[in-house]
Parts: structure tokens; sequence; C-alpha cells
């Protein structure tokens, strides 16, 4: 029995001692927590919402062995999210375009319509050039896209659908132009005061490899859904069957208090699968506002 006695006070002693030591680190926690808050630098958070108009040329050979030109109208939401404290940057892009075109004898055409969707992550260098900083970004982007293209002319398969998903690599550099202010132009960084009249951006992107959608030579739809006949039609890319380039450039100033973007927006998409050729080539005026934002996670 005395030897149960002295098991309990042990036991008693042990779980004094911890209650005391988890009371001591509840009463530390909320100071360390809001010091890592302190710590913490924003998120800087940039919106841009623009519109273009354009020119289109198209080939589909599953529909046409003709070339189609015409008009384009395309929208896109580029948005960044980056840190001072990290040299990673989020960017997200969704982007709708609408597209009508003629052929050459102008008795037929072809309306196109499709969405985009990209994820990148990006690293970032900052360097000067010409006494001005100069940030290089460079990394990676995930693509998917879902479209189709109709033909005015055909009663048998119309149409054509365009489904596909590709990694992509990314470059692209941003920098500002003119006399730096305190107070007035477009903030190049949130760590600092330093404004300028105009920021210049550019990116480009190509496909290096992906999955894409397409039927085959002579295989109508009707084929595919109706009676299951699959014909590799589910098709691995690369750079050789897809080779595709994106590029955009754009200027960013400051005018009526609203930050402004306008540029150019340039697709040549391209592939050759399925004994198939397909072509879109855009070249756009882009146009719209910039938002920016300071976050900070409570």
């Amino acid at each position: 029995m005395q030897i149960f006695k002295y098991i309990l006070i042990g036991i008693a002693l042990i779980g004094n001692g911890a209650l005391s030591a988890a009371a001591q680190t509840l009463s530390d926690s909320p100071s360390a927590e809001a010091q890592h808050v302190r710590s913490e630098r924003p998120t800087l958070k940039t919106n841009a919402m623009m519109i273009g108009v354009g020119a289109t040329n198209m080939l589909d050979t599953y529909l046409s062995p003709e070339k189609y030109r015409g008009v384009d109208i395309r929208f896109l939401s580029h948005t960044r999210r980056e840190k001072d404290s990290t040299a990673w940057i989020n960017q997200f892009q969704h982007e709708g375009n609408i597209a009508y075109a003629d052929n050459r004898s102008g008795n037929g055409g072809e309306m196109a319509g499709g969405y985009t969707f990209r994820y990148s992550l990006l690293r970032k260098w900052n360097v000067s050039l010409w006494s001005h900083p100069l940030q290089l970004i460079a990394g990676g982007t995930a693509a998917a896209n879902i479209g189709m293209i109709y033909n005015t002319r055909n009663g048998n398969n119309p149409a054509n659908a365009r489904l596909s998903l590709h990694i992509e690599p990314t470059v692209g550099f941003d920098y500002p132009i003119g006399r730096y202010s305190s107070k007035r132009g477009i903030a190049f960084r949130s760590s600092d005061n330093a404004h300028y009249p105009v920021v210049l951006h550019y990116e480009a992107s190509a496909p290096l490899f992906g999955l894409m959608f397409s039927p085959n030579y002579g295989q109508s739809y009707y084929e595919i859904f109706n009676r299951g006949n699959y014909d590799h039609n589910c098709v691995p890319t690369t750079v050789g069957s897809t080779p595709s380039l994106r590029q955009m450039l754009t200027l960013d100033f400051r005018l009526a208090r609203t930050t402004w973007r306008i540029g150019y927006l340039g697709t040549i998409e391209q592939s050759q699968v399925n004994n198939l050729k397909t072509h879109i080539y855009t070249h756009s005026l882009m146009i719209g506002i910039v938002k920016r934002f300071r976050t900070q996670k409570q």
C-alpha cells in the first residue's frame, strides 16, 4: 500500500508540472503569434482587366483546307501575387475570345470561341539597368484550353472541338521608364516609395509538352461518341507537334487617377496530329485598367 501511495503522489506531481508548462505555453503563444504577424510582410496583388480587338487567321483541315481571315475579340484577366520576402510569383490568367472569319472567295465563314486558364509559378530576379530596377521572371505555366470552331458551309461535320492541357516554359521582365518620384506615378515595388511614369511589361511562353483532343483524319464525331470508336483521339503532344508561341508587351501609365494598361498580344497556335493541321494566328491591341492591392494575413 505504501508503494501505491508513492506512485499516486508522483503522478500528481508530474501532472501538476505538465499543467503548469501548458499554461505557460498558452500564455506565451499569443505574443509569439503577434510577433509573427508583425514580421510577415504584405502581399502585393496586381490585377489587370483588359479587352482586345485584332486580326485572326484560322486553319482547320478537319473542316476545310481553306484559310479563313477575320476579326478576333478577347477578354483577359491577368493577376499576380507576390511578396518582397520571397522570390516567387503566383500568376493567374483567365482569357476568353470569339472570332469570325471568311475564306478567300467570301462565300463561307468560320466562327470560333474559347476559354483558357493559365497558372504560372515564376521566379523573379531584381537587377539594375541604366540606373533603373529591372525585374526578370522565369518559370513554368500550366495552360488548359477549351473551345470550338464552326464552319458555316459544312453540312456534315460542321464543327470541331478544341481541348488541351499544356506545360509551358515562361519568361518575361518588368522595367520602369522615366524619372522616379516619391508620390506620383506607378509603384514598381511594394518595399519602396519609388514611383515611375510608365512601367513596361513583357511575357512569352511556348508549350513544351501536354495532351490534346483531336479526331482522326476522316473520323466523324458520331463514330467517337455514339459508336465509341476510339482512334487515338487523346494525343500526347510535344514542341514538335504543337510549335506555338504566345507573347504580350504592355505599358502601364497613370491617367485621370487610374492606372491604364495598353499593349500588344500575339498568339501563334499550331498543331499537326492525326494527319490534321490547325493554326490560329491572332494579333490584338489590348487596353484595360490595373488595380493594385496590399493584403496581409491576420
